[in-house]
């Protein structure tokens, strides 16, 4: 098993593949808040993802495929500042454990902080 402490966000492997995946997410949120963003702003994130068997299951255990994913993200992103800090990131085989701090900042003002651990699940072509 390799771990990654916070601060560390170089290397290879599925660890490094999340690191890159998290940076794509930030880019494209921002991207997201420009008139006339549409699904195919997500397509840079696309490529770490096999699209066809994706699921994600959230924090209520809803499961949602990449369409309903992207969608799902276009709406939270155009709603809140989004940034993230890496604490911890742990790498099994076809697996990775990854630990973040995550800072929402509403409309409203209001900041959320929370600390969020994903399971990225990998297939044998390396795609999430």
């Amino acid at each position: 098993m390799t771990v990654v402490e916070a601060g560390v966000t170089s290397g290879t492997g599925l660890a490094a593949k999340v690191v890159a995946y998290d940076a794509t997410v930030r880019r494209v949120v921002a991207a997201a808040k420009d008139p006339g963003f549409t699904l195919a702003g997500w397509d840079p994130l696309a490529e770490f993802v096999a699209v066809d068997e994706f699921e994600r299951v959230g924090t209520w255990l809803e499961v949602s495929n990449w369409q309903e994913y992207t969608e799902f993200l276009t709406k939270w992103a155009s709603s809140s500042v989004f940034d993230t800090t890496l604490l911890r990131i742990s790498e099994l085989p076809g697996l990775v454990y990854y630990e973040v701090e995550e800072r929402h900042r509403r409309q409203d003002g209001t900041l959320d902080v929370v600390r969020s651990l994903s399971v990225f699940v990998f297939n044998e072509d390396g795609k999430i």
